[in-house]
């Protein structure tokens, strides 16, 4: 892709997403554009450095391995789909932040290996919002027990909750699930489980005006700012960002 026309692009969607936040009576600064580079090449990722963006979505670990090596400087880079436990050790030397932290194993895992390495993780509690059974996450009447696990690890950093829209039941459902994620985030700081302003990482290529005006904080974007993915087939059923 030419740089001038990812420019243009980034320009359109931040355009739209200050409309999505005027309509809500929001701030345009209280959301931010997570780029997701999944299925581009690094080249990709250097050229929207060079346009300002800092922090980069990938959805597997070992595909993005070859990818965050070879960038540098080093962005912020957010791991925002499935995590399986044996690659939990890898994704906390690859990632700065991981968003799909979908069961009390995942957790303790990640916490074990954060404090292996020494450090403590940003994270994302995933919740499964939509009921699709195509989709990871934890499934909303569970969500407050993990998050209470979760914000208790000393190798975390509980910062919020993340959802994936449904692939059916269009703007309605999406806008139902991200209320639901919303509900969630006043309950849990209801119960003192997390602060009223924590993320909440939400929308897509597809969906992402919606998430906005439902309160994301996050909306992972790809094919919406790069355009469709070398050899993409079609979307898939359970990845964190379209």
């Amino acid at each position: 892709m030419r740089e001038d026309r990812l420019a243009d692009r980034l320009d359109f969607l931040r355009e739209r997403i200050a409309g999505a936040c005027a309509r809500s009576g929001r701030a345009p600064a209280s959301v931010r554009l997570l780029p997701v580079t999944k299925g581009f090449p690094a080249e990709t990722v250097r050229r929207a450095i060079a346009l300002g963006l800092q922090d980069f979505g990938e959805n597997r670990v070992q595909e993005a391995e070859e990818k965050i090596t070879a960038v540098e400087p080093r962005p912020r880079w957010h791991l925002v789909g499935h995590l399986q436990s044996n690659k939990a050790k890898r994704a906390v030397q690859l990632f700065d932040v991981i968003h799909s932290i979908d069961s009390a194993v995942i957790a303790g895992e990640v916490s074990k290996r954060a404090l292996q390495a020494a450090r403590k993780i940003p994270c994302l509690v995933e919740v499964n919002t939509s009921g699709d059974r195509a989709k990871f996450g934890v499934a909303p009447e569970r969500a407050l027990d993990l998050i209470d696990v979760a914000r208790r690890l000393e190798g975390l950093e509980l910062r919020g909750l993340m959802t994936i829209g449904p692939l059916e039941g269009g703007p309605g459902g999406a806008r139902r699930a991200f209320q639901r994620l919303a509900r969630i985030r006043r309950d849990a700081s209801g119960a003192g489980l997390l602060p009223a302003d924590a993320d909440l990482s939400m929308g897509m290529s597809d969906d992402f005006e919606i998430a906005i005006e439902e309160g994301a904080t996050i909306v992972r974007l790809g094919t919406a700012l790069f355009g469709p993915r070398p050899g993409a087939a079609g979307p898939g059923t359970a990845t964190g960002a379209t």
